[in-house]
């Protein structure tokens, strides 16, 4: 099975199926304040309501997060920033972010995740002590996303099982099965559709029903998704990256999804209980290039908030 879809750009685009355009309706797509400034006109590029994720980078002023999903919500658009609890110092701290968005931006969802660092800021270690809290429950949040990880985490499982993130996992099961707040999973990108099925129907066997948002790398050079694949501790798929890399004519050909949402979207047709419900797109190549493919590829019909307006 190809893994990866590497198309000339002078070849004609092949037909999009009617199995894909389901499957990427209500896509969403992750910015960080610093890509976003180079955005001009967020609304040329997506669809109206889209959900936008804000990357909280360590270092990232709150000020610059806020500043961004303020942007963004008066655009249209339905804003989800992380909360990575590892940066979060304490519990007044959580309390002022939450407040900074919901008052000066009108943010009611959010990322919860244990966040890329290796030693805590303050007292929180895990998005689990994050919903602990209740301070999201409190202000009324309507949608609480956590963490999901196809290909393990080595950070959470040193020894390469996923035990820990299992019982996290039931964990969080349970807090979903007593909130108000719809939750999902929103996963790391993975480049190959067999083991995301098997790992999705792993969960389900485990009595894990919370909703899958499976991570898509966007279009990107295939040196650029080697960069991200180490930084994120990308296993399995990397092997296969690091294969292709070794083929020059490969290397200088722009990587698509097309295979793995192709394969994915019939699967999810052949099985409409598949618990994969959308889409996470993680625009490694650029927002620009990755919001022209989904609509290209019929994501949400393809309709701009503003389609008259050309992409800046």
């Amino acid at each position: 099975m190809a893994l990866l879809n590497f198309r000339k750009k002078s070849e004609d685009p092949a037909p999009v199926s009617d199995n894909v355009t389901a499957f990427l309706k209500d896509y969403s797509i992750e910015v960080m304040p610093r890509t976003a400034e180079k955005i001009v006109d967020f609304q040329s590029l997506l669809p109206s309501e889209t959900r936008v994720y804000i990357a909280h980078i360590e270092g990232t002023p709150i000020e610059d997060m806020v500043a961004t999903a303020k942007r963004l919500s008066a655009d249209g658009f339905n804003v989800m920033p992380h909360f990575p609890a590892r940066i979060i110092k304490d519990q007044a701290t959580l309390g002022d972010w939450i407040a900074r968005y919901q008052g000066e931006a009108g943010v009611d969802q959010a990322l919860l995740l244990a966040g890329g660092v290796a030693t805590p800021h303050g007292d929180f270690d895990s998005s689990m002590q994050l919903l602990e809290t209740g301070l999201f429950d409190k202000a009324g949040f309507k949608r609480l996303h956590v963490a999901g990880h196809p290909e393990g985490n080595k950070d959470i499982d040193p020894d390469g099982s996923d035990a820990n993130v299992m019982d996290a996992l039931r964990w969080k099961q349970k807090f979903n099965d007593t909130t108000d707040a719809d939750m999902a999973l929103a996963t790391q990108f993975a480049f190959e559709a067999d083991p995301i099925i098997a790992w999705a129907d792993a969960l389900k066997d485990a009595g894990i029903t919370i909703p899958i948002h499976i991570g898509i790398a966007g279009p990107a050079k295939l040196q650029t998704l080697i960069k991200f694949a180490i930084a994120c501790g990308v296993g399995p798929s990397l092997k296969v990256l690091q294969k292709r890399a070794m083929d020059v004519t490969k290397l200088l050909l722009p990587y698509e999804p097309n295979d793995v949402v192709t394969q994915l979207a019939d699967h999810k047709a052949a099985n409409p209980d598949f618990n994969i419900e959308a889409v996470h797109f993680f625009p490694l190549g650029g927002i620009k290039t990755n919001a022209k493919w989904a609509m290209a590829h019929g994501g949400d019909n393809a309709i701009p908030a503003n389609p008259d307006k050309t992409p800046e």
